[in-house]
């Protein structure tokens, strides 16, 4: 191994060298492992459109008689080429995704507060345009989120949030300045809130979701505080515990003067609270109201934090709620076609909304299709600083576990562990 070959040449190596056909390879792998190989298999682990398990290496190693720690190394180079990439750029989004937070917090988070840390404002006056400013820095903020998991961005929209709260106690302003300041403080503590939920701290998630709710209510924001009770919702749900009444509340309390986006936001966070409660005619008229509102024109403009809300959003979460509503024939081609150009950039979303997918394909009978969504989830997940992915992998895993006489979930099943 002179010159550190990935596996997949390895394996090509030792087998042209060895005198065997892919096919007779994989006769042998079939005698010694006691399963079925195909050629195809071994043209997939020497092309590497799959990396040998555990299992594999030392089936393999048996058949040329050589170290598995061989084989085990040349998996690992594969795994971290795979990350780096030859030009240095990330597969799967992981070294873009680390070089993307240092240059975004430096470029955003490193920036003075426009027109008042310069100016001493922390003890002098607030204009309502200082207050603009400082919102105008959210969109870039918010954008962190696209790539990023709550465990890297937690802390860069708390110190925002603490930079706000620090002016709303210390400097003095008129009432309309004030109420933006509120607004801001709510906003901000909704996106301090979901990374931190996105992290896992769910009890400091909640103190901001609360806080966001005050500030949302003082400042006399419907759409905010609407939106702070359906995140409580969300959060309730993820938890196993029913939120239904909360959920509706959230559209409630926003109503319906707010702009499409926002209202069809809360719908749909409404339909997925009846999906998970069981209730599928409560779904099915959520989503369809998420429809109606994303599809009227009524000119309001949509807040920034809503305006990311689109007909594909609309369609994953359908295909979230009929794959929980155990719906395998309605989920499978929403999340299919939503997939197929979703990006790997967003590798914490990209990986979540595959759950969902190979879900719907395990309900259908699809075992190793399942197997192998749920594969990609994996790989999408390692790297993202965000607990819900590999909470939802663990719970397809052992439902993929009674299957482990497949090769396509014994595979999976031994990556997962190592």
């Amino acid at each position: 191994m002179m010159s550190e070959p990935t596996i997949g040449p390895f394996l090509r190596q030792l087998r042209v060298e060895a005198g065997r056909s892919q096919t007779e390879q994989a006769e042998m792998l079939s005698a010694i492992s006691g399963r079925p190989v195909t050629r195809n298999e071994v043209s997939r682990w020497e092309n590497e459109g799959r990396l040998l398990t555990p299992y594999w290496q030392r089936h393999y190693a048996a058949t040329f008689n050589v170290p598995e720690r061989d084989l085990q190394c040349a998996v690992r180079l594969a795994k971290r080429r795979r990350r780096v990439g030859s030009d240095g750029a990330q597969e799967g989004g992981d070294v873009f995704r680390r070089q993307f937070v240092g240059a975004a917090i430096a470029s955003v988070a490193g920036l003075a507060l426009p027109g008042v840390a310069g100016s001493g404002a922390l003890g002098g006056r607030i204009s309502l345009t200082m207050v603009d400013g400082l919102a105008a820095r959210m969109p870039r903020l918010r954008n962190l989120d696209n790539y990023l998991g709550g465990a890297d961005t937690y802390l860069v929209y708390a110190a925002e949030l603490e930079s706000t709260r620090a002016l709303l106690n210390q400097a003095t302003y008129a009432e309309a300045a004030g109420r933006a300041l509120r607004a801001l403080i709510a906003e901000q503590s909704q996106q301090a809130g979901w990374a931190a939920f996105d992290a896992g701290h769910q009890a400091v998630a909640r103190v901001h979701f609360d806080e966001s709710l005050s500030a949302a209510t003082e400042a006399g924001e419907a759409a905010l505080a609407g939106n702070a009770l359906a995140l409580m919702a969300y959060q309730v749900i993820t938890a196993g515990n029913p939120a239904t009444d909360l959920a509706s509340a959230a559209c409630e309390t926003a109503g319906s003067g707010v702009s499409a986006p926002v209202r069809a936001l809360l719908r749909e966070r409404e339909a997925w609270a009846h999906a998970v409660g069981g209730n599928a005619d409560e779904t099915e008229r959520a989503l369809g109201a998420a429809q109606e509102a994303l599809a009227s024109d009524d000119g309001n403009p949509a807040p920034d934090w809503a305006a990311w809300v689109d007909h594909r959003e609309i369609q994953i979460m359908t295909g979230r709620c009929w794959s929980t509503l155990r719906r395998p024939l309605r989920a499978a081609p929403v999340l299919e076609q939503v997939l197929a150009d979703f990006p790997r950039t967003h590798a914490r979303d990209r990986a979540l909304y595959l759950t969902w997918l190979a879900s719907a394909y395990l309900d259908a009978g699809e075992v190793e299709h399942s197997a192998a969504v749920v594969g990609e989830a994996l790989d999408l997940s390692s790297a993202v600083g965000s607990v819900r992915p590999r909470h939802r992998t663990n719970m397809l895993l052992k439902r993929l576990e009674p299957h482990r006489d497949l090769v396509q979930v014994q595979e999976l099943l031994d990556r997962a562990a190592s």
